[in-house]
């Protein structure tokens, strides 16, 4: 624009960010001898680009698919610049245990301080004695302790890595509070999902790495999320797009990885015996009935909605889920017990993904009945005996991987299943693709099919139905597509009417 602008007076100043910004974007970095692997072409492209907006000194979103290496490229850059200070990675504490070991791998120079691993006076003294090759990992569930994260805000780090970072996506959260009070030179987000469900999402990522690039969350309300949401506004659409370009960076499996092998996904309908449907039936004209006599404010009304729904789906999946006392056989558990037979009978490995623990320890009873050997994974194993159980599916010990969603989601490398098995649709298609690349991912030499086990006539057709509006919200942004709307309590009641 201002090039057109004849007789333009700007000031040293301005000329001498103009210049900055042009010589940034001109650099060629060299990746760093200390970096012990051969990056592929779009990882060299992916650390160029993260070289030269540290350069600049602004943040940057890498946000390529899962199982692309993002923590490879976040090492050669921190390595490229680690001689300046210290740097923070912050990640769930499953994807801590993954930035140690590949950092210990593949940075060997670097040193790895594990900030979970010690009490309140170690860890004041850890950082006192911070190098610039010291690099610091930190799990969100421990920056939201306030006396942590007063700690951590007093360290000025040369580079701070936000893993997963969708973590941060609520701005009302005290670790959202936390980790925008740290202080760094060169700030990285990482994540495969930078929209899981709607715009204010992407706006508080935004704030951590370029502050006040998006405006205040007001602001961005009336001019972007509002117009795109609400009204379907591609104008609006096209113009946060145009400002958020220069800072996010994203790559498919399909742009990139020609050589990883195809991955088919199969929705496997299941027909639920008529005792069963009758089951259902009645659980949703009584939560139907409930929630029409309810009186409830609008917020209390989402959540009593949500949790006559969280039955249903519960019911879809066991009836033992909801009613243990009136054992009615599961047709899932059927489905499921034939499809893992027919599996291990050709030599197959399988991970299994179910939302709901007890739902996974109804099909972990059920493999020890038929003598097929398991691995097992929710929320509260320990991160030790976790990387037990990878590493034993990963050497042969194993046919299936028991996995629930939450807890197995992100930082864990299964290549040695080419089969995933959703038992219950999840909300977001976002976290079940996360779930599901545990498999499809660098390493992976065979096909991975994935299938989706829905029952039919139920609230999970449903559901299933509305991955493409959430997959629509992100793409709008990522690749150009139309933008959907968030899911009201109204839709949400929908779900559960005829």
């Amino acid at each position: 624009m201002l090039d057109d602008v004849e007789q333009l007076e700007v000031d040293q100043a301005w000329q001498d960010h103009i210049a900055h910004i042009k010589a940034a974007c001109e650099i060629e970095p060299e990746v760093p001898e200390t970096l012990q692997a051969s990056l592929r072409d779009y990882q060299k492209g992916g650390f160029t680009w993260l070289a030269r907006l540290a350069n600049w000194g602004v943040g940057a979103c890498l946000a390529d698919d899962m199982g692309l290496g993002k923590t490879l490229q976040g090492l050669a850059v921190i390595l490229s610049r680690c001689d300046q200070g210290p740097t923070l990675v912050l990640a769930p504490t499953s994807v801590c245990m993954n930035w140690a070991s590949e950092a210990e791998r593949f940075a060997p120079s670097l040193q790895v301080k594990d900030f979970g691993a010690s009490d309140r006076t170690s860890r004041q003294s850890l950082l006192n004695d911070l190098g610039p090759k010291d690099l610091l990992v930190c799990s969100y569930g421990l920056i939201q302790q306030e006396d942590v994260a007063a700690m951590l805000a007093d360290v000025t780090w040369q580079n701070i890595v936000l893993d997963e970072a969708q973590a941060i996506k609520n701005h009302a959260t005290k670790r959202s509070q936390a980790v925008m009070a740290l202080q760094g030179s060169f700030k990285i987000i990482m994540t495969g999902t930078p929209i899981e469900n709607h715009l204010g999402e992407l706006w508080n990522l935004f704030r951590f790495i370029n502050p006040g690039l998006l405006g205040s969350l007001e602001s961005f309300n009336q001019r972007f999320a509002n117009p795109i949401e609400r009204d379907q506004n591609n104008a609006a659409s096209d113009a946060l797009r145009r400002l958020i370009q220069p800072f996010i960076l994203r790559r498919t499996k399909d742009q990139v990885l020609k050589e990883l092998p195809s991955r088919t996904e199969i929705t496997l309908p299941v027909e639920l015996s008529p005792e069963e449907m009758a089951f259902y039936e009645a659980l949703r004209r009584e939560a139907v009935e409930k929630l029409t006599q309810s009186d409830a404010q609008a917020g209390q009304k989402h959540l009593q909605v949500l949790a006559e729904i969280m039955k249903l789906r519960r019911a879809c999946c066991n009836p033992a889920l909801v009613k243990p006392e009136m054992a009615i056989p599961s047709t899932k558990l059927e489905q499921f017990s034939e499809l893992i037979a027919e599996l291990l009978d050709n030599g197959h490995k399988a991970l299994v993904f179910s939302q709901f623990v007890d739902h996974l320890k109804i099909l972990r009873n059920h493999l020890e009945k038929q003598q097929i050997a398991y691995q097992y994974l929710d929320g509260s194993t320990p991160a030790k005996k976790r990387k037990q159980g990878v590493d034993a599916f990963q050497n042969g010990e194993g046919d299936v991987f028991l996995i629930s969603l939450k807890a197995g989601g992100t930082g864990l490398n299964l290549t040695a299943a080419d089969y995933v098995i959703h038992m219950d649709p999840w909300w977001n298609p976002a976290v079940e693709d996360q779930a599901s690349d545990r498999a499809h991912r660098i390493g992976q030499q065979r096909p991975v099919t994935i299938y989706r086990l829905v029952a039919k006539g139920t609230i999970e057709d449903k559901i299933v139905a509305l991955h493409q509006i959430k997959r629509d919200l992100a793409d709008s942004l990522l690749t150009g597509t139309d933008m959907s709307s968030k899911v009201s309590t109204d839709e949400l009641l929908s779900l559960i009417q005829q």
